[in-house]
């Protein structure tokens, strides 16, 4: 997109955190951008962005039909999603459904947009030490979040053919603004201790919002595309930093960009860590508000290792991060002080 004439696109989750940096982004190159947003969504950044916002519900398909009428949109970025939910089912209705729905809705156009979906290394599941994940590995996801996240590529694939898509699957997404990471670095800063979840060595893989951003506008521009019955992992990418930090790793690294010198890392037995997880369900309920720490994530985190490849997309794509992942944790820190969130 960088080397193209600016164009109209489309963008569903424009209000998120990985939505509110592409949106920018895709204002700066000089695109017309129209964002589907929920009624309830916070929309002043957007519309101070020059985001034309279009009202309407993910999981209907004549709010997406008519969001791609009045953008006349090229390109459609598709991020909406949950990723922490009270109730399971909400997970297949928006993760599922809402690409189910998108994907319909560009097949109904005469001019099909390029649509691309943003899922999550959680469809494809954790893997050993060592052995990052490839796009062509079968996928074995173990959260409910991951399954949903999967459904939605399946669902995505039956367009295939009909619509040109492809499908991006970040790992952990940290930088300005993100309240996942937050929770990770509070500990750190307010007590100087980071708790590892499970025993043994799991390694991880991160990607700034920024790199992210840029990865999905080579996507749009130049991605591979989904094919019905195409080989295994084809029109898929990950994309995430070069190192692959065990979790005490990462804490240490948190640690120094915090001005520490390092973190004491506490190891918490398996059961304890399922027993927290409990514990934030049963917060969410009361709340009525679902919690970042919950039985889904913490079933992820003592799954194993979250690594994953990006060779395919700096080969086919050109991509690769703009600075490193601690240069990138400094960032982070900087703008969540600036904030007033540390």
């Amino acid at each position: 997109m960088n080397n193209r004439v600016p164009q109209p696109v489309l963008v569903t989750g424009a209000s998120g955190f990985i939505g509110r940096h592409l949106v920018r982004r895709l204002t700066e190159l000089g695109n017309r951008v129209s964002c589907l947003v929920r009624a309830t969504s916070s929309i002043d950044e957007l519309r101070s962005a020059g985001a034309q916002l279009v009202t309407g519900d993910l999981t209907d398909c004549a709010s997406i039909k008519r969001a791609l009428a009045v953008s006349q949109a090229g390109i459609v970025f598709h991020l909406a999603g949950l990723i922490k939910t009270l109730r399971t089912d909400d997970f297949l209705r928006v993760n599922a459904g809402g690409v189910e729905s998108v994907a319909a809705a560009c097949a109904d156009r005469t001019d099909k947009p390029v649509l691309v979906v943003v899922s999550s290394l959680a469809a494809a599941g954790p893997c050993a030490v060592g052995q990052p994940r490839v796009e062509s590995d079968a996928p074995t996801p173990v959260s409910n979040y991951g399954r949903s996240k999967l459904a939605g590529e399946q669902a995505a694939a039956r367009y295939a053919g009909v619509v040109p898509i492809s499908i991006v699957r970040p790992p952990i997404v940290f930088g300005p603004s993100d309240k996942g990471m937050l929770e990770m670095f509070r500990p750190i800063a307010r007590w100087g201790i980071h708790a590892v979840p499970g025993q043994g060595e799991r390694c991880l893989s991160l990607i700034h919002v920024a790199d992210l951003v840029e990865g999905l506008l080579l996507t749009a521009e130049k991605g591979e595309r989904l094919y019905h019955n195409g080989s295994p992992g084809q029109g898929i990418y990950f994309m995430a930093a070069a190192d692959y930090p065990t979790y005490a790793e990462l804490g240490q690294a948190m640690a120094i960009a915090l001005g520490k010198k390092r973190a004491t890392v506490v190891h918490l037995p398996g059961p304890l860590v399922r027993l927290v997880g409990l514990c934030g369900d049963a917060m969410g309920r009361i709340r009525q508000r679902p919690a970042w720490v919950n039985s889904d994530k913490m079933t992820e985190a003592l799954a194993g290792s979250w690594t994953c490849s990006s060779t395919k997309a700096r080969t086919h794509l050109g991509w690769s991060p703009a600075a490193a992942s601690t240069e990138r944790l400094h960032e982070t820190v900087q703008w969540y002080h600036h904030a007033g969130w540390l």
